[in-house]
């Protein structure tokens, strides 16, 4: 989920064929030998390649998000934080730079940490109770993007090692460290403080152009196993 929905402008945009015209003259008037008549063909203007070929679509990324089951009982799915991008692709926005905003860890669609506000295509949910969530999310990238977002991701551990929360006013410890066996790479960050009752886990993993990043606070070990769960769920639905 996001807690600030991102405007989704979808714009169709229509493809205009573009006609090529053979030009042919009944009666050659060039000085070669040969036949007096024949057809003279343009060249055929290089098709520009769309950058959006062969990414998944966020009504495709809504199907590969993990069901109920994969998460931990008592917690339900939250209606109003469920979103996407549909069947269009959204326009790539830059990167946002400077000194990550540390306090973005702690929301949903963190992913925003990085910079990135997020993917041409992207969806979200998450399920919670009065005391847990988890929370879910598919963003995908133009090129090389996606492993862009995973090197962002990486650094702001060391930016973010320590923080104050926007709630408590309190200290947050965070650790990071890459995780192996998940896609193509995969990077665990943990968040803790003295004042919360629970930790939470971060999990950021690449599977080719998508990230999925995924937020638990489910269950005594900070969610990690919770939010593992998850991640390994959806990332198995992206390969199929």
């Amino acid at each position: 989920m996001r807690l600030s929905s991102r405007a989704v402008v979808l714009m169709a945009v229509a493809a205009l064929p573009l006609a090529l015209s053979a030009c042919s003259s009944g009666s050659s008037t060039g000085s070669g030998s040969g036949s007096g008549n024949g057809t003279s063909a343009g060249a055929k203007p290089a098709k520009a390649q769309d950058p959006d070929a062969g990414l998944f679509t966020g009504t495709q990324l809504k199907k590969a998000l993990a069901p109920a089951s994969a998460f931990p009982s008592g917690l339900t799915l939250e209606s109003d934080g469920s979103a996407d991008s549909g069947g269009q692709f959204l326009s790539p926005a830059a990167r946002k730079t400077g000194k990550p905003d540390c306090t973005r860890l702690e929301t949903t669609s963190w992913i925003q940490v990085s910079g990135y506000k997020g993917g041409v295509s992207f969806a979200q949910n998450g399920y919670a109770n009065k005391t847990e969530e988890v929370d879910q999310e598919i963003d995908t990238f133009q090129g090389t993007t996606a492993t862009e977002v995973m090197k962002a991701l990486r650094s702001v551990a060391a930016a973010c090692a320590t923080y104050t929360d926007t709630d408590a006013h309190a200290k947050v410890k965070l650790t990071g460290s890459a995780t192996s066996g998940l896609a193509d790479e995969a990077y665990t960050m943990t968040l803790t403080s003295g004042y919360w009752e629970n930790g939470t886990t971060l999990i950021a993993a690449r599977s080719g152009n998508s990230v999925v990043t995924v937020l638990s606070t489910a269950g005594s070990d900070n969610g990690a196993a919770s939010a593992k769960k998850v991640t390994a769920t959806v990332l198995s639905a992206l390969k199929k």
